[in-house]
């Protein structure tokens, strides 16, 4: 596919085996394989309702031709708020971090109610928000003290992307896209070095294909939480801030993806920065050396680790525009397959990807 041209009771959290048992119940059937795709969509694509709705729209668009795997951030601005209710279980204010728990519960189910859904689906969405709910609550007690530390940290930062990955397959749902939530702690195997947590590749790549693989044979589009992992022994941890792009990669390697799309706020990576310089221009084209080197010597385009994973398997890496989808974007790939491509490399001079808040752990 080119990419220039684009029921069950609720369960807490989507096990390997719960999520097996509701494709087989809805009857998936194996299909030949197809291209894979992997979309990554930040926390700015996903603040709100309506624009939950409009990247639901590109994703099915892409169904149509691919199987698609959808990993997402916490919508724009929660990760902050989770941080302060831990924040505020350090500092002991108990009351106030209750009440922002309560506030992260109300505002994602505004964007429920908003996704007007059908009763029976709004439902369960409503309930399954609420289960996450309870969990988070729970991290928040109302009289004593709390074991505050990075542990803590990476624990209530993971709700922001627990709660958007069940609204996003709610809204892929309503689009006629047939999804579920899937919860990247229950395959992304970490050490315990919590708040900057190191993948084990290996072995979350083994257990991946496991949950993900049946869902894509079966028709389904997997909605997988960036950012979160889990040691061995269960407790999660998050790969540190500003780590969607990488989540991104990791959850497209599992699936052994042809192609990556990062879905962002801007066009894709320019010559200079374009608000700062007129005679910055688009980049088109770029190997995976250009553009890791841009990134390894600090200059805004992905995070350093997605270029070196892309590379093994030759995985075409796409920035493109939620907002403005008709913009072919930036497309980083091998030199061959960069050669064979009909847009000539246009590289000069330092690149720079416009500065932005995207991503809900940014």
């Amino acid at each position: 596919m080119s990419l220039e041209n684009v029921q069950e009771d609720v369960l807490d959290e989507r096990s390997p085996a719960a999520l097996h048992h509701r494709v087989h119940s809805a009857g998936g059937v194996v299909k030949q394989h197809r291209n894979i795709v992997a979309f990554k969509f930040g926390g700015s694509s996903l603040l709100g309702a309506e624009r939950m709705l409009h990247a639901a729209s590109l994703v099915r668009a892409a169904t149509q031709k691919s199987s698609v795997t959808v990993v997402v951030s916490a919508m724009k601005g929660v990760t902050d708020h989770l941080l302060s209710i831990a924040r505020a279980l350090v500092n002991s204010k108990l009351a106030h971090a209750r009440r922002e728990a309560e506030l992260v519960l109300d505002l994602h189910l505004d964007v429920l109610h908003d996704l007007q859904l059908r009763d029976g689906d709004d439902l369960r969405g409503r309930r399954e928000l609420q289960l996450l709910a309870r969990d988070l609550l729970h991290e928040v007690p109302v009289h004593g003290r709390v074991a505050a530390g990075a542990e803590l940290f990476d624990r209530l930062a993971s709700f922001g992307e627990r709660f958007s990955a069940r609204l996003f397959a709610a809204a892929l749902e309503k689009s006629g896209v047939t999804a579920v939530p899937v919860t990247s702690s229950d395959f992304v195997l970490t050490c315990d070095t919590f708040s900057d947590a190191q993948p084990d590749l290996d072995q979350t790549t083994q257990r991946g294909r496991e949950v993900l693989l049946p869902l894509l044979e079966a028709g389904v589009v997997p909605v997988v939480t960036g950012f979160i992992g889990a040691t061995p022994d269960g407790r999660i941890t998050t790969l540190g801030r500003n780590s969607s792009d990488f989540s991104g990669a990791i959850i497209a390697h599992v699936v052994d993806a042809d192609e990556l799309v990062i879905w962002t706020d801007v066009d894709g990576i320019y010559t200079a920065n374009p608000n700062e310089s007129p005679e910055a221009r688009l980049l088109h084209e770029l190997s995976y050396d250009e553009a890791h080197a841009l990134a390894a010597s600090g200059a805004k385009v992905l995070h350093e680790k997605v270029l070196p994973l892309a590379a093994e398997t030759e995985m075409v890496v796409w920035v493109r525009n939620t907002f403005n989808p008709q913009a072919r974007g930036t497309r980083i790939a091998s030199p061959q397959s960069l050669r064979n491509s009909k847009t000539s490399p246009q590289v000069f001079g330092p690149f720079y990807l416009i500065p932005t808040r995207e991503g809900g752990e940014s």
